[in-house]
C-alpha cells in the first residue's frame, strides 16, 4: 500500500473592476476524512477579514464554511492550506456483481445516510437523463456484465473518444453540449460518465479534489501547476461499495488523488460559491500546489 503525505495550497483570488460592498461565500476547501485519506491539518486565510465565519457540514458529509464580508473591498483572496495523508490499499480488480444486480440493489436501498446509493441514482441539477449518453454507456454496461469492469471500460472510452480542451467549455456548459462536441474538461467528462452510469441503473457520484501532477523528466515543477480536478465514484453493490474512476486520465483514483467533496454533481461541491453586492466585471485567478512531503 502506497502512503503519501501532501502539503496542499489552494488560492482563489478575485479582482473587481469596481468596489464591492459585501460578499457572502460558502467554502468547501477542507479535504475529506474518508476511506484511505485523512486531513491532518487545515486552515483558510481570507482577505479582507470576514465579519463572520461559520463552519459546518453539508448533507453529503463535506466540511463547509460560510463567510460574510460586509466591508467595501476591491479584491478578495481565499487561501487554503492543508496537510493530507493518502494511503489507499489495492482493491480487487472485479466487484463480482452484474449491472443488473447492482441496479436492483440500489432500487431496494432505503437508507438515507450521506453515502447511500439512493441519492446518486436519479437526475440531479446538472446531470439529467440523456438518451444518447445512456446508449453510449450501455455499449460497455450490458445488464449481465460485471458493473466495475463495465465502468472501467466506459471510463477508458471517454478518455479515448473525447478531447481535453479547457477553452471548449465553461462551468455552465450543459453535459449535452460537451457530449455532442466530444470535448471539454474534467467536470464535463465526470458529468457525462455519471449520466451514462445512472442511465443504466448504476449509482454514481461526483468527486471534486486535486490530482498531483508530475513534470517531465529533467524539468522543474512549476508553482501553481497542479489543479482542481474531478472524477467519479461508482457504486458497485453492497459488498464492493464505492470505487473511484477518473475518466479524464482513464485511471482509478489512487494515491495521487485527494478528495475535497462528494455530491450528485458539481453544483453540490463547488470549492468557492457565493454572492457579491457590486457592479462591473471581475477577474478570477486559481492556483493549486500539491506537494508530496513524504512518500
Amino acid at each position: 500500500m502506497r502512503r503519501v503525505l501532501y502539503d496542499i495550497r489552494h488560492l482563489t483570488a478575485y479582482d473587481y473592476a469596481s468596489t464591492v460592498s459585501s460578499a457572502r461565500c460558502v467554502l468547501r476547501l477542507k479535504p475529506r476524512d474518508a476511506a484511505g485519506q485523512r486531513c491532518r491539518a487545515h486552515g483558510v486565510a481570507v482577505k479582507p477579514q470576514p465579519r463572520r465565519r461559520q463552519p459546518g457540514v453539508d448533507f453529503f458529509g463535506n466540511a463547509v464554511e460560510s463567510i460574510l464580508i460586509d466591508a467595501p473591498h476591491g479584491a478578495l483572496s481565499i487561501e487554503a492550506r492543508s496537510i493530507v495523508e493518502v494511503s489507499r490499499p489495492a482493491r480487487p480488480s472485479s466487484a463480482g456483481e452484474s449491472v443488473e444486480r447492482v441496479a436492483a440493489a440500489a432500487l431496494r436501498e432505503r437508507a438515507l445516510a450521506p453515502d447511500s446509493p439512493a441519492h446518486y441514482l436519479y437526475a440531479s441539477p446538472l446531470v439529467a437523463p440523456v438518451e444518447a449518453v445512456t446508449a453510449y454507456a450501455r455499449n460497455s454496461l450490458p445488464t449481465s456484465r460485471d458493473a466495475l469492469e463495465g465502468a472501467r471500460e466506459l471510463m477508458a472510452r471517454i478518455r479515448a473518444d473525447f478531447d481535453y480542451e479547457p477553452e471548449a467549455t465553461d462551468v455552465a456548459t450543459p453535459l449535452t453540449e460537451a457530449f455532442a462536441a466530444r470535448r471539454g474538461v474534467c467536470q464535463d467528462f465526470a458529468h457525462i460518465m455519471i449520466a451514462g452510469l445512472r442511465g443504466v441503473g448504476v449509482p454514481a457520484r461526483y468527486v471534486s479534489g486535486y490530482i498531483r501532477t508530475i513534470p517531465p523528466p529533467g524539468e522543474k515543477r512549476l508553482d501553481g501547476a497542479d489543479a482542481t480536478h474531478a472524477w467519479v465514484d461508482v457504486w458497485c453493490g453492497e459488498t464492493a461499495g464505492w470505487r473511484g474512476l477518473d475518466p479524464t486520465n482513464a485511471i482509478e483514483a489512487g494515491a495521487d488523488h485527494i478528495e475535497l467533496a462528494v455530491g450528485r454533481d458539481f453544483s453540490d461541491v463547488s470549492p468557492v460559491y457565493g454572492v457579491i453586492l457590486g457592479a462591473g466585471e471581475q477577474k478570477l485567478e486559481v492556483a493549486v500546489d500539491v506537494v508530496p512531503i513524504e512518500g
